[in-house]
């Protein structure tokens, strides 16, 4: 970073970190970050996720340029027909389990969990939400209610609720969901979490407490959904279809985007009682959905959730024979995977080392000895062979 560049960041953006990471960022291309001073980096976290098909994808570039020449913003929530929105929708409920049909557009993750929340609430009548330990779900108030590490809970509180957590993965946690409950929230594999990845049965059990108590199914996918797992939405491993699903991060093709879809009736109390009770200014801008929607036809043309499959064996199979005596376990579905080392210090110096050597990944919020790895869908075997082989490196510095 410019010594300029560096003082006016530290200088007038706000900080989330007291160590910033600091790559001043020339230009992205495919799998690769290039800074200001020469270098390039392998970019293993995807921009968290957002860069599915990797940095400056031409046919995402193409749909941008042409989406600009016809509109920028006009007004985006439900009332005005536009064409980006209406297509990428119609393509999103093509993909989804019946009977999911209907699309809410927002700006983002967070805030497609809020406009969940409140759907439930208004269609159930009811107060209560639960979630999971381990799980998050964003950082606005409602999102944040959710999450499963009272750390980042406690310097915000009182938060909105009541929320009941529940232990991940803990059939017999279930019972406790009853009829004062509007919602359940999940991830299919908690990210933030560890790359934890429940059981077959969990999820079922799940599912069926739910329809039970009469309480709503919400899915988090905003990570996982779009082929991250080696499925276009992870809820495909489970056989389950949830009551409403968010989304997020890839959905945009690198363009802030989110939704919440489920059942038309579900949606349809967000229309009345009254009109116009939960918009949106900028959610399912032009932009975002015609960049969305051309992303995710390449998604699908390319078969990039069955190459997930391939690669994401690929990378766990090198990332075991690493046999580092500091890696506790490796855990993985598709294109995400998780190291969990025995100690949350010597994950946190890995993370600096493999940054040293010129790839960016990063430990998880709520489980800090794990670090994960969500690589661009179109990564390819000789890229992943650079970033095992710099990761490999970084596991002896780590030592030192």
């Amino acid at each position: 970073m410019t010594d300029e560049s560096n003082t006016l960041f530290r200088r007038h953006l706000a900080q989330t970190s007291d160590a910033p990471i600091g790559l001043e960022i020339a230009r992205a291309e495919g799998c690769w970050l290039y800074t200001t001073d020469g270098r390039r980096y392998l970019d293993l976290i995807a921009g968290i996720g957002v860069a599915a098909l990797g940095h400056g994808n031409p046919a995402v570039a193409a749909a941008l340029e042409r989406q600009s020449r016809r509109h920028l913003h006009v007004m985006v929530y439900g009332e005005y027909v536009i064409e980006a929105q209406v297509q990428l929708a119609a393509r999103l409920a093509g993909l989804l389990p019946e009977p999911i049909s209907r699309v809410y557009f927002t700006n983002s993750g967070a805030e497609a969990v809020e406009g969940a929340l409140k759907t439930a609430r208004k269609f159930t009548r009811r107060a209560g939400f639960v979630a999971f330990e381990g799980a998050y779900h964003g950082d606005t108030m409602g999102a944040l209610a959710l999450a499963g590490n009272p750390a980042f809970r406690t310097p915000f509180g009182p938060l909105p609720g009541p929320v009941r957590h529940l232990p991940f993965d803990d059939l017999d946690a279930l019972g406790a969901i009853d009829a004062s409950v509007a919602a359940v929230i999940v991830e299919p594999v908690q990210a933030e979490g560890g790359v934890r990845i429940p059981g077959v049965p969990f999820i079922r059990a799940l599912r069926e407490r739910c329809d039970r108590a009469d309480a709503l199914l919400i899915f988090d996918e905003v990570l996982t959904g779009l082929g991250r797992t080696g499925r276009m939405f992870a809820l495909e491993h489970f056989g389950v279809a949830p009551d409403l699903i968010v989304l997020a991060k890839a959905l945009g093709g690198g363009l802030p985007l989110g939704a919440f879809a489920g059942r038309d009736e579900l949606l349809a109390v967000l229309a009345h009682d009254p009109p116009l009770g939960h918009i949106t200014t900028f959610g399912g801008h032009p932009l975002s959905c015609a960049t969305g929607l051309a992303a995710l036809e390449v998604i699908v043309a390319q078969g990039l959730p069955e190459r997930a499959v391939l690669m994401g064996e690929y990378l766990r199979e090198k990332l075991l024979a690493l046999g580092a005596p500091e890696i506790a376990a490796v855990r993985a579905l598709g294109l995400l995977a998780g190291i969990e080392f025995h100690a949350a210090d010597f994950a946190h110096r890995f993370v600096a080392a493999a940054l040293a050597r010129g790839v960016v990944i990063n430990w998880t919020l709520n489980a800090e000895r794990v670090v994960r790895l969500a690589p661009p869908l179109v990564i390819t075997r000789p890229e992943v062979d650079f970033g095992l082989e710099a990761m490999r490196l970084a596991l002896a510095d780590a030592r030192i």
